[in-house]
């Protein structure tokens, strides 16, 4: 007896299961370049906050801080993250801070206003496409089975037109339809397991920008009243 390869089971499958298992194929695709494209930037977010953290709080003036940024900026280079976040509220606030008609307390409101525009845009940077991994995993088996449900209907209709039911006459059918659904999971497992990493990695990478916010506040607090 002849063993029918899954290739072979896809190839005879019916239009409605390939056009369904097409969709899920490219789904799966897709998904990856997804993945792997938001690992390489929630890496590069955590390392941004470690390399950021040890030069803030190495004793660095901030005023050099901040022109070390404006350099790497000039120099093509990139300033994401939590360096970000610091160069905005400090831009803010000596802005703010060399106009006299501008009191203290609208001094600190501006910075935080700027800092909390900051914060926003890198959630965002870090959260796109990550709804997209969501839907992957949570329809993608749906639409396997709806592939699957499909094929039995074709391996059920092919049935009545033969004379004898067989197990042998079947089962090919049934097993290219049940390819449908092995695939929705295929798309869909990785596709979940990514979206619940990333989204742990970035609740972490965002409550390090919020604590430090709060902490850089605190920091330009002490330094306008000091004077």
């Amino acid at each position: 007896m002849n063993e029918i390869s899954p290739l072979q089971l896809i190839l005879e499958s019916s239009t409605g299961e390939k056009l369904v298992m097409l969709s899920l194929l490219v789904l799966s695709m897709i998904s990856w370049v997804v993945i792997v494209q938001r690992y390489l930037v929630m890496s590069a977010a955590k390392s941004g906050v470690s390399s950021f953290e040890e030069r803030f709080w190495s004793g660095m003036d901030l005023s050099q801080l901040y022109k070390e940024g404006t350099r790497i900026q000039q120099e093509d280079g990139q300033v994401v993250g939590m360096e970000t976040i610091f160069r905005a509220g400090f831009k803010e606030f000596m802005r703010l801070r060399q106009q006299s008609s501008v009191d203290k307390e609208a001094v600190m409101e501006g910075a935080q206003r700027a800092m909390r525009v900051a914060y926003a845009r890198e959630e965002e940077k870090l959260e796109r496409h990550l709804p997209f991994l969501a839907t992957v995993g949570s329809v993608s088996p749906y639409v396997g089975l709806f592939g699957t449900v499909l094929g039995i209907m074709e391996a059920f209709i092919g049935l009545a037109t033969q004379a004898q039911a067989t197990l042998q006459v079947v089962a090919p059918g049934i097993a290219s339809a049940l390819m449908a659904t092995a695939m929705g999971l295929f798309a869909a497992i990785p596709a979940v397991v990514a979206y619940n990493r990333f989204t742990a990695s970035l609740d972490g990478v965002t409550s390090s920008y919020i604590m430090f916010t709060d902490e850089f506040s605190s920091i330009l607090h002490r330094q306008i009243h000091s004077n």
